[in-house]
């Protein structure tokens, strides 16, 4: 909801008004993350235990992997995650960082080559207070970016408009990474 804050608060008026989404408080609440950093309870963990497609894995590495985010910013956004449960990139092997920056560059390839993005967001957040969904697993996202994509949509109408199915983005996002 947009309003002019001046009227209701007391203080130095800065001629800026504030968009509140309040429905933004169950996800700063921690709803649907796992409550611990136990591994049975990780998405990230669990997710390479089935097929690629239930998965929604993009591709696999020996220390790495990279899926496809069920919560998209926008249409293949990647994510580059470890199998081993670690929060920090601190607590990377060298083997994982370099697999992670080697799986990071090619998802960008993939990317580029299936849906000609015109650039990309890269992007960790390491701890809750940073951001990160799940704090409890290291992953690394990989977004690409259109000119004009970015809009008000998603926080007005509570709704985000992602053009294809995430299987069907998997599947070309996968044809494209083995080329």
């Amino acid at each position: 909801m947009l309003i002019d804050d001046a009227a209701r608060f007391p203080g130095d008026p800065d001629g800026l008004q504030r968009l509140w989404t309040p429905h933004r408080a169950a996800y700063i609440a921690g709803e649907n993350k796992p409550s611990t950093p136990a591994t049975e309870e990780c998405p990230f963990c669990h997710a390479p235990s089935g097929s690629d497609e239930e998965g929604l894995i993009v591709a696999r590495g020996d220390t790495c992997f990279a899926l496809l985010n069920l919560y998209p910013y926008n249409s293949g956004h990647l994510l580059v995650c470890t199998y081993r449960h670690v929060s920090f990139y601190t607590d990377l092997t060298d083997e994982e960082r370099t697999e992670m920056g080697e799986m990071t560059q090619q998802a960008m390839r993939a990317l580029d080559a299936a849906m000609h993005p015109h650039g990309f967001n890269l992007g960790m957040n390491q701890g809750e207070v940073a951001g990160a969904g799940i704090a409890a697993h290291i992953h690394q996202h990989v977004v690409p970016r259109w000119g004009g994509d970015a809009n008000f949509f998603p926080i007005v109408a509570q709704t985000k408009a992602v053009p294809a199915l995430l299987a069907d983005t998997r599947a070309q996002l996968a044809t494209f990474w083995r080329k």
